[in-house]
């Protein structure tokens, strides 16, 4: 997947497009905002068979075990290619740990922190230091 030559101000674009739009699973959730930003970077949007098909957590799993997936993370990984968090660069997709059952939060970086959507509304940040595996963009 190649970059746009203006990716950077086309994802800066992005955040601001969405930065007050309201958490809604299966069409405004941390996978789907991630996947948003591929999208603005590079005109891909590799989670489009799943926007609108779930209305909560459970529903987007489901649909992702049925292909396959055990989560989010593992849907990104076979489209990008895994590497160390350490590696992750602006505009690369970071997943952190949302609970103990080993489900995760995607985000896409921006320097030294990951930036995702909160549940409570709004875009919220993390540590790069927190991600336990992140994607090439």
């Amino acid at each position: 997947m190649t970059r746009f030559s203006f990716w950077r101000p086309a994802l800066a674009a992005y955040f601001d497009s969405v930065k007050d739009r309201e958490f809604a699973w299966g069409t405004h959730d941390c996978a789907l905002f991630s996947a948003g930003g591929v999208e603005a970077m590079t005109g891909i949007d590799f989670a489009a068979g799943y926007r609108g098909r779930y209305s909560s957590l459970a529903g987007g799993l489901r649909l992702l075990r049925a292909e396959g997936f055990a989560t989010h993370a593992d849907l990104a990984a076979k489209h990008f290619a895994e590497i160390h968090p350490s590696q992750a660069q602006v505009g690369d997709i970071a997943a952190i740990r949302a609970d103990d059952a080993g489900l995760y939060a995607l985000g896409l970086v921006q320097g030294a922190r990951i930036l995702f959507l909160s549940v409570e509304g709004g875009i919220g940040s993390s540590d790069l230091l927190s991600a336990e595996r992140a994607f090439r963009i």
